[in-house]
């Protein structure tokens, strides 16, 4: 985050549009996404919505909730000291200072995103068969969680960060 503190402040003359294209454009941000951080970033206290991954669960239906709850128990019962966080009004898992791994919950699917798109790339072969966008992977809302696939996952990620 700090990045992007930095980021915000290089550009915290330009006006609200602006800051969002600039994200956009620059650095592939979705909208959602920019408007998150150039909101934070001017002060708003409203852009936080959950404090924690019940508050985020509360108006979600028993499935998608069973399902997200079993993906970050699936990877916090291998990787115990990673911390489960709320950013960008988002269930994160943090190492140290460090998004590694992130969910979110749409309509009709779940999107699973590890934070490293050379994760992506390094696991063309296991992601077969699910819809890679250019930063998230697409599961199904009732997801039979591949626990193999997420320790990966977090498993390269982790190992990109000590290199």
């Amino acid at each position: 985050m700090r990045y992007w503190h930095s980021v915000m402040k290089d550009i915290v003359d330009l006006k609200y549009p602006q800051q969002i294209a600039y994200l956009k454009e620059e650095h592939g941000f979705s909208q959602a996404h920019a408007n998150a951080l150039v909101m934070y970033s001017r002060g708003s206290k409203s852009s936080r919505r959950f404090d924690n991954l019940d508050g985020y669960l509360k108006n979600q239906d028993e499935i998608k909730s069973k399902t997200i709850r079993k993906i970050f128990k699936v990877i916090q019962s291998k990787y115990p000291k990673l911390e489960l966080v709320i950013a960008w009004n988002q269930p994160m898992l943090k190492w140290e200072s460090e998004y590694l791994f992130g969910a979110s919950i749409l309509k009709n699917h779940i999107l699973i995103a590890p934070w490293n798109p050379k994760v992506l790339s390094a696991m063309k072969a296991d992601l077969q068969g699910y819809k890679v966008n250019k930063k998230t992977v697409q599961v199904p809302i009732d997801w039979k969680v591949d626990e193999k696939l997420l320790h990966k996952m977090i498993r390269l990620n982790l190992q990109s960060l000590k290199k």
